[in-house]
């Protein structure tokens, strides 16, 4: 059981980072209905994946690996999951702009954004891309034991 719970957080996890890269690159250029509904399907993906990568870590955490005393004393994983909590604030901010956009493109209609807008998402997204980044440097770090304070 273990072993399913890893790999359905790691796949989780990789799906997240793909879906964020994705919306970011199509954040750049002109908005198009059908770019608007692809970001719209991305971010609803992005927001899933990371609620399970959540669900799914947590459970491995506290059931099927060593436990939540073991991982308290993990440095790594502290800025790990503090930087998770972090990314998802981060993430706050596109999609109320994302979700704002649903009735225009209900209707057909491409949404409006400033550039600053689309820059200060960009920006924000770039920030969870380097959390996230970081994120994945924690638990290769939490994997070969480093900075276990226990």
């Amino acid at each position: 059981m273990s072993t399913l719970f890893a790999f359905l957080h790691h796949l989780a996890a990789f799906t997240l980072f793909s879906f964020l890269t994705f919306e970011f690159m199509l954040l750049k250029g002109e908005l198009t209905l059908a770019r608007a509904k692809q970001i719209l399907l991305a971010d609803a993906i992005y927001g899933v994946s990371a609620a399970v990568v959540l669900t799914i870590g947590l459970l491995r955490v506290i059931y099927f690996e060593k436990g939540l005393d073991y991982y308290s004393h993990s440095i790594p994983f502290v800025i790990k999951l503090s930087t998770f909590i972090l990314v998802g604030m981060l993430s706050i901010y596109p999609t109320l702009e994302f979700m704002s956009w649903r009735n225009s493109v209900k209707q057909g209609q491409v949404p409006t954004i400033s550039d600053t807008k689309v820059k200060k998402i960009r920006m924000l997204m770039h920030w969870e891309l380097i959390g996230l980044t970081i994120i994945l440097l924690c638990a290769a770090m939490m994997a070969k034991g480093v900075g276990y304070g226990g």
